[in-house]
C-alpha cells in the first residue's frame, strides 16, 4: 500500500508539474518544446482541434506501443498518467491567467518544469505517454540514456517546426529541449546515490594512510599502480570514496600521517555500492 501511494503521488505531482509547464509557459508562448505538446503545436494549424485534444489522441496511439514493448504494469501506470495529464492541463488553462513573459524565459522555465515532471513520472515506472515512450523502449533494448534519447526525439520534433514556424521559434524550441533534458536527468538521478568525494592519495606512507582510513572511517580503499613521470619511481596510489561529511576527517587522517602527501579531490555526484546507497535501475 505504501508503494502504491508513493507511485500515485509521484504520478500526480509529475503530471501536475508537466501540465503547469505546458499550460502556463510552453503552449501560450508557442514554444516548440518537443514531445506531444510540441507535435500538437505543429498539427494545430492543420487540425481543427484544441491542443489538449490532440495530445490525448497522440497519447492513446503511442500507449499501444508501450504496452507491447514495456509490459502491462507500465501500460496501466502510463494510461493513468496519460489521462491525468490532459485533464490537469485543461484545468490549469481554465483556472489560471497566463503570465506575459519573454518566449525565451518561457522556454527555460517551462522546459525545466516539464523535464522534472516527466522525470518524476518515469521514476514511478510510467510515462506521460506520447514521445516519452520511444526513448523508454530504446533504453530497455538498446541501453540508451533516457534523458539523451528524449532530447534527440524532441530536438527532431522542433527542427520539423521549420516547415510551420520561423527560424527564431526553432532556436527557442531547441533551448527548451535542452533545458528539459537537464531537468529530466536531474529528476531521474535525484536520491539514487549519495554525494561524496573521491580522493586520490600519493604518499610513501600509503600503507599507514590506507589502514587508518579503513579503521577510523570504515571505508574501503583501492591500490592503483602508478609511476612518477619525472622520477620514474613506482608506488601505489590510494583511491577512496568518502561522504561529504567524512571529507574533513579523511584529510585530517592523511595530514596526521604524512603532511607531504599529494591528494587529488574530486566531487563524486553519485556513489553506489557497499557503504553507500544501493544502485537504483531506471
Amino acid at each position: 500500500m505504501k508503494n502504491v501511494l508513493k507511485e500515485t503521488a509521484g504520478l500526480f505531482i509529475g503530471n501536475l508539474l508537466l501540465a503547469f509547464a505546458v499550460g502556463m509557459f510552453l503552449l501560450p508562448n508557442n514554444v516548440l518544446s518537443g514531445g506531444v505538446s510540441g507535435i500538437s503545436l505543429l498539427l494545430s494549424p492543420f487540425i481543427p482541434l484544441d491542443e489538449a485534444t490532440i495530445i490525448l489522441g497522440l497519447n492513446v496511439i503511442l500507449l499501444l506501443s508501450g504496452w507491447a514493448c514495456l509490459g502491462f504494469k507500465f501500460m496501466v501506470n502510463s494510461c493513468v498518467s496519460s489521462l491525468l495529464y490532459p485533464i490537469l492541463l485543461m484545468i490549469i488553462q481554465s483556472l489560471f491567467t497566463v503570465p506575459v513573459v519573454d518566449p525565451l524565459l518561457a522556454a527555460i522555465f517551462g522546459g525545466l518544469l516539464a523535464g522534472v515532471g516527466v522525470g518524476i513520472v518515469i521514476k514511478q515506472g510510467a510515462s506521460t505517454g506520447g514521445m516519452d515512450i520511444p526513448p523508454l523502449i530504446a533504453n530497455k533494448y538498446l541501453h540508451v540514456d533516457v534523458s539523451k534519447a528524449v532530447m534527440v526525439t524532441d530536438a527532431l520534433t522542433v527542427v520539423f517546426g521549420l516547415f510551420v514556424y520561423g527560424f527564431e521559434e526553432v532556436l527557442i524550441g531547441l533551448v527548451s529541449v535542452y533545458v528539459t533534458a537537464v531537468g529530466l536527468s536531474k529528476a531521474l538521478t535525484y536520491g539514487t546515490g549519495e554525494k561524496a568525494k573521491s580522493l586520490q592519495i600519493i604518499s610513501d606512507k600509503y600503507e599507514a594512510i590506507s589502514q587508518a582510513i579503513q579503521e577510523k572511517l570504515e571505508r574501503g580503499v583501492t591500490f592503483i599502480e602508478s609511476e612518477g613521470g619525472y622520477t620514474r619511481e613506482r608506488r601505489k596510489l590510494v583511491l577512496v570514496a568518502v561522504s561529504d561529511k567524512e571529507y574533513s576527517r579523511a584529510i585530517n587522517i592523511i595530514n596526521a600521517i604524512d603532511r607531504k602527501a599529494f591528494v587529488i579531490v574530486t566531487d563524486a555526484t553519485d556513489v553506489h555500492g557497499e557503504g553507500f546507497t544501493d544502485i537504483v535501475r531506471i
